[in-house]
This record gives structure tokens, sequence and C-alpha cells, in this order.
């Protein structure tokens, strides 16, 4: 049996005895960077072979993990932070375990996205994007015709930017931003997307609240947007203007998504 193991998002508290249970018992335990997972093994008293299991090693790794079930050996993944798959390897795995007739279960547990999702209040439907891919045409192809709230995971590099893009791309809604979760320092912010955040540490997950009220013009993107009022007559200026106003963010915003 592969088990997938939650494992703890900030608290080394935030595990669940099965899933402690469960890397006690096992053969052998997989996990993205050995040096961060023996703290918290070692926080357990839990002494097993361990090896890495990361995006760059996924394919090769997965015909070891598949030599343990072949011998019947039981064996744990797990993730720096959370769920093994969301945002994590393990997909490749699972795909193997599928095609050879392999069981393999999940151990429940902590994962941020799901976290943050709760402390924001919003309302289902969601929908996890994790982080926003680089280029724009791909960002702006991942957010079309979607609805419901939206969640994402941003790095504090990225923070300013992300929030800028969302704010053209979905108009300035109210939106949660939740920092280090089950940390020492959590806290949660709620606030809108044009908004100035200045922060340079921690980790951040955004829930934007695509329920409220936004002018309709703004589901369109940017571009789309200021051609509405371009085709209606209006000057490349004033269409900037209106556009500025409709999505509440600064000109120079507009002006520099559309250059």
């Amino acid at each position: 049996m592969v088990f997938f193991v939650a494992t703890p998002i900030g608290n080394l508290n935030e595990i669940t005895f099965r899933a402690v249970e469960t890397l006690k018992n096992v053969s052998a335990i997989f996990c993205e960077d050995t040096r961060h997972s023996k703290i918290l093994l070692a926080h357990y008293g839990i002494s097993k072979p361990l090896y890495s299991y990361h995006k760059f090693n996924e394919a090769k790794q997965t015909e070891f993990v598949l030599s343990f079930c072949e011998r019947g050996e039981d064996v744990a993944v797990i993730s720096d932070a959370g769920m093994p798959c969301i945002n994590d390897p393990g997909n490749v795995l699972i795909g193997a375990l599928k095609d050879k007739g392999y069981p393999y279960t999940v151990i429940s547990g902590p994962s941020a996205f799901i976290n943050a999702f709760v402390l924001s209040g919003y309302k289902a439907p969601f929908t996890y994007y994790g982080f926003l891919p680089e280029k724009k045409s791909d960002r702006d192809k991942l957010l079309d015709g979607n609805v419901g709230v939206a969640i994402f995971y941003l790095s504090v590099h990225d923070l300013k930017e992300n929030m800028s893009y969302l704010a053209n791309r979905l108009g300035d809604r109210e939106c949660c931003l939740v920092k280090e979760l089950s940390k020492m320092h959590e806290s949660v912010r709620f606030c809108h997307l044009a908004d100035e955040i200045d922060d340079d540490k921690g980790e951040f997950v955004l829930v934007v609240n695509r329920a409220t009220e936004v002018n309709p013009l703004c589901e369109l993107s940017v571009r789309e947007h200021l051609d509405y009022y371009l085709k209606d007559g209006m000057s490349k200026s004033d269409a900037v203007k209106a556009v500025a106003k409709d999505r509440n963010v600064p000109k120079n915003l507009i002006y520099k998504e559309t250059l």
C-alpha cells in the first residue's frame, strides 16, 4: 500500500494520530526534501529510511516506489507541507499505481487553500488555481469562464504583480489575503485586489470573492473592455479612464496593460 500523507503546513502539532501511526509503520518514506522532513519526523520520534521524491526526479523515483509495491511493502509519500498532489509531487505516481493496479490511499490532514477558504467566510462554489502561470495569455485562458470564489497561492516576490493582474482581469474585488497559515504570525487581511500591499515576508493564500457585484464589463479582458468603449466612439484617453473607473484601478495600470 502507498499512503499519501498530509503533513503540517506550519505548526508541527497539526498532524493526525493516524498520520503519525502510518509514518511509524511503513517501510520507507518518500519526501520532497529529506532535510526538511527530518525535522518533522524527529519531532515525533519516527526513524525510517527516507528518500527524495520531488518534481525533478519524480519519473525515476516512481519506479523505485513501485519496487516496494512489488515486494508487498507499505510506503508513505509526503510533501514539505500540506497534501501531496496539491501543487506538490504525487500525480505521476498515482497514475502509475492505477496502471499497475497497486493499492493506495490518502491520510487526511491540512491543506493551505482549504484553511484560507474557511477563514475568508466566503461561500462555495470555489475554484482553486494554485500559482498563476508566468504568461499573461495562459493566465487569461485559465480564468476564462469560471465563476465563484477564486483561490490562489502567491509567493512574496509575486504578491504585488499578481494582485495587480487580478485587479485588471477580475475587477477590484473584495478579497481575503491569508499569511503564514497555522504559524505563530498567521494573519488574515480583508482588502481589495487593487489595494497597495506592503509585505516582504511570508507565504500567502489569496481568496477572491467573485460573488461581489462588479460591472459586467469587468468580466472581459482589459483589451476587450477598452475595445468596447473605443467602438462606442470614445477617444483612447477617455476609454482608458472609463475602464480604470469601472475596474477601480489606477489609469496607469490600464495603459500598461494595453501598450
